[in-house]
């Protein structure tokens, strides 16, 4: 049983340095599945919002001037990520932002958490080399609908990913068909995919009616009589 959350951020601007995370969106997936559970925070930031990164999720300064800082929230993001495996796409970005912004409040032993992370962007570039691998492509080339995706957003991008790594890593297909088992007559339990996989090992019959084997046999005949028959003569 495996625990991941898929977690993006939205910021201020590029540089970890001098830039804030201002959106943090996080989605459970537990034993490949999305649970539903999800997290999302929008902060104030102690920086102004840069132009160009409004211009890319929409978030102004004035809608964040009610929410908490960081410090008041680490706490309760650390606590929904703990013990999981966390997936990020870019994880370089987001997780280079999330450790200065523990930093400054004095907690950089906070992160990067104690598990793995895992950076869907690597995972993308390895198994379509020379391809566009942003979350759009990703989401077009997985058949995943990001017709709603019109800016960015952490928690709306979570959502997105979390689909796109499933099938990135696997497929869901193929885990919910190993989640579901088969009764056979005999009574005895199988999972439907070891089935699957023992059918495809079975070489396929086909049915022939008397005037197709009529047809084969003529056919065969006269390729014998020609001197081209490739099978041995039987007794």
């Amino acid at each position: 049983m495996l625990r991941e959350i898929v977690l993006d951020t939205e910021t201020t601007g590029l540089e970890a340095r001098s830039d804030e995370i201002i959106e943090i969106g996080c989605v459970e997936i537990f034993d490949r599945r999305i649970t539903g559970r999800h997290y999302h925070q929008y902060i104030r930031p102690n920086v102004a919002i840069s132009a160009g990164a409004e211009a890319v999720h929409g978030i102004s300064n004035e809608m964040l001037a009610d929410k908490p800082r960081f410090a008041d929230v680490a706490d309760a993001f650390l606590e929904f990520v703990a013990e999981a495996q966390v997936v990020i796409h870019n994880a370089e970005f987001d997780s280079g932002f999330l450790s200065e912004e523990f930093r400054r409040i004095g907690r950089e032993q906070h992160w990067p958490p104690p598990g793995p992370i895992v950076d869907s962007l690597l995972l993308a570039r390895r198994k379509h080399p020379g391809q566009r691998n942003s979350l759009d492509a990703l989401c077009k080339r997985y058949e995943v609908d990001n017709s709603g995706r019109d800016l960015h957003g952490a928690l709306l991008d979570s959502e997105l990913l979390a689909e796109v790594y499933l099938r990135l890593t696997g497929g869901q297909n193929e885990i919910r068909l190993e989640s579901q088992p088969v009764r056979s007559a005999s009574g005895a339990e199988r999972s439907l995919a070891s089935v699957l996989s023992e059918a495809a090992r079975r070489p396929r019959l086909a049915e022939v009616d008397t005037d197709a084997a009529q047809a084969h046999q003529e056919y065969i005949a006269a390729m014998r009589e020609a001197g081209a028959c490739l099978w041995p003569e039987s007794g």
